[in-house]
């Protein structure tokens, strides 16, 4: 009987080689698993997690505030608040272009350092609310040392296709977020 128990003993794998990955790793696929609003941004697919969407308006006339940010078009009044609006083609380097019939303003809640901040951001169109499974996400690659990607959660890939995961959260910096909440 000690023979066979020793045996059990020594063909055991090693407790290490039995650990998830580690929790980090398993709590970062978990939070990035659900579902998220598709958006077009330069014939580009991202998508935006549902939870931080408030909602999805048509454009609107966008009041202009003297000395910020080019990305940053103005503010709204939406119901009677005066949200900060954010083209997201220009906060991500991308040429401006004229706004169309498709192009829209997603109000998105974010957390600044008064709270949570309801921001509305341009893009092109908005395309369809999916399902994303944590399988279906890939982390970001690694661009180089100079390339910051911290607002990119993952990469979706779903039927064949490459659709950019964003963390709304981290899309502004907290300056930029500072310079939005004394705009409204």
């Amino acid at each position: 009987m000690k023979k066979e128990t020793q045996k059990k003993e020594l063909s055991a794998p090693p407790v290490e080689s039995t650990m998830p990955e580690s929790p980090t790793d398993t709590t970062a696929r978990s939070v990035r698993e659900g579902k998220y609003l598709t958006l077009t941004l330069d014939n580009e697919e991202y998508g935006i997690g549902i939870l931080k969407i408030k909602e999805i308006i048509g454009m609107m006339p966008i009041t202009t505030i003297p000395q910020t940010p080019d990305f940053v078009k103005g503010v709204i009044n939406l119901r009677g608040k005066v949200i900060p609006v954010v083209d997201l083609r220009l906060r991500f380097g991308m040429v401006s272009i004229d706004y169309t019939e498709r192009t829209c303003i997603i109000v998105v809640e974010i957390t600044g350092h008064s709270g949570t901040v309801l921001i509305g951001i341009v893009v092109d169109s908005v395309s369809e609310v999916l399902n994303i499974k944590s399988q279906e996400i890939e982390d970001t690659p690694t661009f180089g040392t100079r390339l910051n990607t911290d607002y990119i959660l993952g990469m979706a890939k779903i039927e064949g296709a490459v659709k950019i995961l964003l963390d709304i959260n981290r899309v502004l910096s907290d300056e930029e977020v500072s310079i939005l909440e004394q705009a409204a």
